[in-house]
């Protein structure tokens, strides 16, 4: 009797364990359904292997500095502070050129042209009577002697050499062809007189130019004039060679005529090869101090706006609408829609972005 006691006990135990077991097994897939359910509805899950496949890599968002840089096309142009004008101090004929061909190297000193002068042959007269006067009469009279040195002095102002003059002083012939020098060194860049012809005081007859230093021009537009001011660093670039750092020398206060552009100007030295004429790049780096920045590849463009995607739980990615700053090539920075800590995709968010579309058939950012 006390044996079918126990057994009967033991048959209801066992079946009351059976229909809470199967009470809490439906509730679990309930409450699995209704999560996944929720999941489904803005966000999505995906699972370990998903991840893998996919490189999905998060980073937690943090303040750091943010720059933009610009690349503005630019030229090459000649120095004019170091360019130079030889222009005739006497009338005359040309007699001969020793220089005839523009872009030849030339060094201070050397002939440039010869002149007839009949204002030089006067000038060279005045000197050997005012030096005569003075080796005669100096003596008694220091007048004589400031005589032959005002003589002197004008015709170096007149652009005699002083081994010229000490020669006038030695042999004491005047020469009618006088042979003119370079004042500085340079490279021819025009030519504008020939042989035989008549000049006057004044006329332009060579145009000088050193490359050691050269200037680097660039236009600025109205969405590009306050990314830079005049002593900011910038890098100029060249094809094929590295990038050359110097300090923006001046920018123009007003629009270039018949174009509404600003111009930017900087020095650089001449490595060797580089010529006016020739292209090159600018490029601007503006700091915008620090703030919220992200990867450019976390970032997703359309249409509609920009968003991310933010883990909110284990392997559970929410898409988030942003707002965005500046940017450089590699880094966003953002102004709006995101905290910092929270973690966002930075690797695969594009697959992520196609995941969306396959399973909820609508962009992210209509859901905003």
């Amino acid at each position: 009797m006390f044996m079918r006691i126990e057994k009967t006990k033991l048959i209801l135990l066992t079946a009351m364990l059976v229909v809470a077991c199967n009470q809490v097994t439906t509730e679990t897939h309930t409450d699995h359904a209704v999560m996944q359910e929720e999941v489904k509805s803005t966000d999505l899950m995906l699972t370990e292997s998903q991840i893998m496949l996919a490189n999905i890599k998060t980073r937690k968002v943090s303040y750091q500095s943010v720059a933009d840089s610009k690349v503005i096309n630019a030229r090459i142009v000649t120095n004019t502070e170091l360019s130079s004008v030889v222009s005739s101090r006497v009338a005359g004929r040309v007699e001969r050129l020793f220089i005839k061909e523009t872009g030849r190297t030339i060094k201070a000193g050397e002939p440039l042209y010869e002149i007839y002068s009949e204002g030089l042959l006067t000038l060279q007269q005045e000197y050997l009577l005012a030096r005569e006067q003075s080796v005669q009469l100096g003596s008694t009279n220091a007048q004589y002697k400031s005589f032959e040195e005002s003589a002197r002095k004008k015709l170096l102002l007149y652009g005699l050499t002083q081994k010229q003059i000490d020669q006038l002083a030695n042999t004491g012939n005047v020469n009618p062809r006088i042979t003119f020098v370079a004042p500085v060194s340079g490279i021819v860049q025009t030519i504008a007189i020939a042989e035989g012809q008549n000049i006057a005081e004044g006329s332009n007859l060579y145009t000088l130019v050193n490359l050691d230093k050269l200037w680097v021009e660039a236009d600025l537009y109205a969405d590009e004039i306050n990314l830079v001011k005049a002593g900011d660093e910038i890098n100029i670039q060249f094809a094929g060679q590295p990038a050359v750092k110097t300090i923006v020398d001046f920018i123009s206060p007003e629009f270039k005529a018949g174009s509404q552009v600003w111009v930017l100007r900087a020095t650089i030295p001449n490595t060797g090869n580089l010529q006016p004429g020739m292209f090159t790049q600018v490029l601007v780096t503006q700091t915008a101090g620090r703030g919220l920045a992200l990867p450019v590849q976390a970032v997703i463009r359309s249409e509609q706006g920009t968003h991310v995607y933010v883990e909110t739980d284990k392997n559970v990615f929410q898409p988030r609408m942003i707002k965005t700053g500046i940017e450089s090539s590699t880094t966003v920075q953002v102004t709006d829609g995101l905290t910092e800590g929270e973690a966002v995709v930075v690797s695969g968010a594009y697959l992520l972005y196609s995941e969306y579309i396959l399973k909820h058939g609508v962009n992210p950012a209509h859901q905003h």
